[in-house]
């Protein structure tokens, strides 16, 4: 291995572990800064959960599931069309030609990128020093050519970016009862007939709609009060009355007390309102979320501290260990993939120069890519409630709405929260059609501190989707202006 000067050395300015979105962004930030940088990634596939297993692939799935949805709808919209079925086998091939695609552009990026690419699981074993064990089969790179992989590591900074795995909740006989996980749940050539769901995130919530559309009778259990805990619970509910209007049994608020595998099928037991239920299917996928991927790290040897299973980290992304930082899952924020390459822009600045560079969640934003769309930025009514800070709220309706009345999707709402005194946008959120797509208008106009007055202003084109956000804007600027 070779520094920029061309000598022999297994020193580097910055070893990044983990060869993701949030990995890559660190490497190509710190290597445009002049530093000397190593990215490790020790997984058997090079991408990142993002394009292997997580973002691209469930897209591409509800794309097809989406697809046969609207084309059962036809009638509505005056057309006559033959009975539509789903082909799994040619959905599943469609888009394991996409994730190919995009991993193999990956993959070239962090093989001909301005630094070394080690393929190999790294461990600390000193405060900057790393061992290396090889991935099987697997060549690492430096300037596009080969080269052997080191087996020690040496760093002046180092950046986790490992990401997180799937994580099985304390649930007697679930591991045991043959769960499926969303990694296998992508990768089905064949549509279970029945299939139990377990969770209410936006991986759970995804795949249920996906396999209900395609044929399967689904069953979804929440822990929580309601599906998406971490989103307000209007939010939610519209999502809700979306799915069991389209068959989906949704069972809220619930306690699993066990698993089991009998015969060909699986079954459930839980409590619900008091009273012990049992749900059988083919079935069970299991998506109760992830954890960070840090076992394997020895974190301890590098003095890096992890708190309730993530690593703990500032708000420049550094940890207990200031030469080390940690971005994206495995640090346990928020597991979004555009905040992991926030993130690491933000380390690999930092790690490169010492400074002291900072992220924080004035912008985050979310969405969950089912029907209604699920869209938030900023802050959530309950956030700002427990902050014990003042604001004003205002919705409006997709029922009520030209635009949307004539795409026939009049499901759900967009609410804007805002400053009573400036008026200042603090958060949104939509449930409705395109809601991924709506939510960077208010993401904009956050990003410049817009007020609700100004958005009101803002010209919007009729009929779009987009002008609705403007009568709530409307409601709470003529709130804010009477004081």
């Amino acid at each position: 291995m070779r520094n920029d000067k061309g000598t022999a050395s297994h020193e580097f300015d910055i070893a990044i572990i983990g060869g993701g979105s949030g990995g890559f962004a660190a490497a190509r930030t710190a290597s445009a800064r002049g530093a000397t940088v190593a990215v490790i990634e020790g997984g058997s596939e090079v991408g990142g959960l993002c394009i292997l297993r997580g973002c691209m692939p469930t897209k591409a799935l509800l794309e097809s599931s989406h697809r046969l949805h609207e084309i059962h709808r036809a009638r509505e919209f005056g057309i006559a069309v033959p009975k539509a079925r789903p082909l799994p086998p040619a959905i599943l091939r469609r888009k394991n030609r996409f994730i190919a695609e995009f991993a193999d552009y990956r993959r070239t990026q962090l093989e001909e990128g301005k630094f070394s690419f080690v393929r190999g699981r790294a461990r600390f074993i000193a405060r900057n020093e790393l061992a290396i064990d090889p991935v099987p089969g697997a060549r690492s790179r430096a300037a596009g050519k080969a080269i052997p992989t080191p087996r020690h590591i040496r760093f002046r900074r180092c950046i986790i970016a490992t990401g997180s795995e799937v994580t099985w909740p304390d649930v007697p006989g679930l591991r045991g009862a043959g769960c499926l996980t969303s990694d296998d749940a992508i990768a089905l050539a064949r549509v279970p007939r029945t299939l139990i769901v377990l969770g209410g995130g936006s991986v759970a919530c995804e795949l249920a709609q996906h396999f209900s559309r395609l044929g399967s009778r689904v069953t979804q259990i929440q822990r929580s009060p309601h599906l998406l805990s971490d989103m307000d619970a209007d939010i939610a509910d519209a999502l809700a009355e979306q799915f069991r209007s389209e068959g989906i049994r949704l069972f809220t608020g619930t306690r699993l007390l066990r698993a089991e595998k009998l015969g060909r099928a699986r079954r459930v037991t839980f409590e619900h309102g008091g009273k012990t239920r049992v749900a059988s299917a083919e079935a069970i996928l299991c998506a109760l979320g992830r954890k960070p991927a840090i076992a394997s790290l020895d974190l301890g040897a590098a003095g890096v501290r992890a708190d309730r299973g993530a690593i703990a980290v500032d708000g420049s992304m550094r940890t207990s260990n200031p030469d080390i930082f940690a971005i994206g899952d495995c640090n346990g924020i928020i597991e979004v993939v555009h905040i992991a390459i926030q993130q690491g822009e933000i380390a690999g600045r930092n790690a490169s120069d010492g400074g002291s560079a900072t992220w924080n969640a004035r912008l985050k934003a979310h969405v969950v890519f089912t029907e209604p769309q699920i869209a938030a930025c900023g802050a959530s009514e309950k956030e700002l409630a427990a902050a014990g800070r003042p604001f004003l709220a205002a919705s409006y309706p997709f029922a009520d709405h030209g635009k949307s009345m004539i795409h026939g999707a009049t499901r759900g709402f967009v609410k804007i929260l805002c400053d009573p005194a400036s008026g200042e946008i603090l958060g949104a959120a939509i449930a409705g059609p395109h809601g991924g797509e709506l939510i960077h208008e208010m993401i904009a106009a956050m990003h410049w501190r817009g007020t609700v007055a100004q958005l009101a202003a803002m010209p919007h084109y009729h009929p779009t989707l987009a002008e609705i956000l403007t009568y709530p804007a409307e409601e709470l600027a003529e709130k804010v202006a009477r004081g």
